[in-house]
Formats: C-alpha cells, structure tokens, sequence
C-alpha cells in the first residue's frame, strides 16, 4: 500500500476538538465533517489539499477526547494517511479502526516541510520526502492492520470476513 501527496505540517498536540470542533458532532455525514477537518486551526484546510495529501505534525497528534469523528473527518476530507512524531492512543487505535492509515517518524516530522511531495510505502514504512530528496523511516503497518485499512476500517472488514 503506498500513498502519495503534499505534506502539510502542523505542531504538538493538535487535540480531537481541533481536528473536529465539537459544534460540528451532531452529524455522523461523512461529508459534512469533512467540509470542517481542521478548520480551528488552519481556516484554509479543506480549500488548500488535494485527494491524498499527507498531514505531518510532531507530538501528540489527536489528543482529547476518544471521538471516532476526528479520523472519519481527516479520511473524508481527502488525505490519505498522517504522519507524526507520536499519536495519543486512543487516536491511534480509533484510525485504524475508521481505516485511516498513521505512521510514527519524528526525523520525517522534523524533516517534512509545508507542501513538500510525499511518498509513504506502508509495507517498508519507508517515507521519502521527494521534494527534499531525504528518506525517513517509520514502523512498518503489520499486514493484519492493512486488511482494516484495505477494508475501509473495522466494520468493512468485519462484514468482509463474515461474508467469507
């Protein structure tokens, strides 16, 4: 699986009410918190990416609350999967549960630049950063957390192996 985009940077503790503020969780439409991903922190979010664009952020990433919203808003906003130095937990199992793609690398957090075009092998965990021509190392996805993310998240695979 390999993923391909602008990268576009953000800092520590970037929190689940930034990702999705709270006055927008009275729908569960795909869409429609798709059209607010981010807009408490960079008004020109939603305007500015691109179908498989990459967020690149340093600490903490999807702090606060345990809302399954933020990663549903971040992968139907367009980007096709995030790179941090560190994820809070419950962000982290909440996305692969939703199917959205993370990787953990401080040197490409550090090393990513806004708007710099990023690749991401999710097999090697290689991310290589092609504007700056520099290649940065994350853990790899185990095969088994491919298949959620293939499957578009837990529910998808779920009916996919009840369906076998």
């Amino acid at each position: 699986m390999k993923f391909k985009g602008k990268g576009w940077v953000y800092g520590d503790n970037v929190d689940t009410d930034v990702i999705i503020p709270a006055r927008y969780l009275n729908t569960s439409d795909e869409k429609e918190l798709a059209k607010h991903c981010m807009e408490d922190i960079d008004e020109n979010f939603i305007k500015k990416i691109k179908k498989g664009d990459i967020i690149v952020a340093k600490d903490n990433f999807g702090s606060g609350s345990s809302r399954e919203h933020a990663p549903i808003a971040i992968k139907a906003s367009g980007i096709s999967c995030v790179i941090a130095k560190s994820f809070a937990r419950i962000f982290y199992r909440n996305s692969f549960n939703m199917g959205l793609p993370i990787f953990e690398s401080a040197e490409a957090a550090d090393g990513i630049k806004d708007g710099d075009e990023i690749e991401v092998d999710a097999d090697s965990g290689e991310i290589r950063n092609l504007t700056a021509g520099e290649v940065y190392i994350a853990t790899p996805i185990p095969d088994f957390m491919q298949a959620l993310i293939e499957s578009g998240g837990l529910f998808g695979y779920a009916k996919k192996i009840l369906n076998k």
